[in-house]
């Protein structure tokens, strides 16, 4: 069973920053519990991490569902569902723009 592309978005800004997001469905599993894996990222011009949203199971000390900033990796952050997610992340995204 493989994964389909469920949410796709990415815009550059006048600034030169970027943001590319992506959501798949992949089937349930103890690493993906909801059937959804995602990486939305907003990155400075020349490329560097601004804030990143995602639930790649790779992180032993922080939840499913963290986010990176440039002062490192947190998990004070709520998975109640894609579509309030892409939402939570344009309005951090919106912050770390100022």
């Amino acid at each position: 069973m493989g994964s389909t592309v469920i949410y796709e978005d990415e815009e550059t800004f006048a600034d030169g920053s970027r943001y590319e997001m992506i959501a798949t469905s992949v089937p349930e599993s103890d690493d993906y519990p909801e059937g959804v894996k995602y990486r939305f990222q907003y990155m400075s011009e020349d490329g560097r991490t601004r804030l990143r949203f995602d639930n790649f199971p790779n992180h032993p000390t922080v939840d499913r569902h963290h986010y990176h900033t440039p002062d490192g990796v947190a998990d004070d952050i709520e998975y109640t569902g894609l579509t309030d997610h892409i939402r939570q992340f344009h309005a951090e995204m919106d912050a770390a723009k100022r």
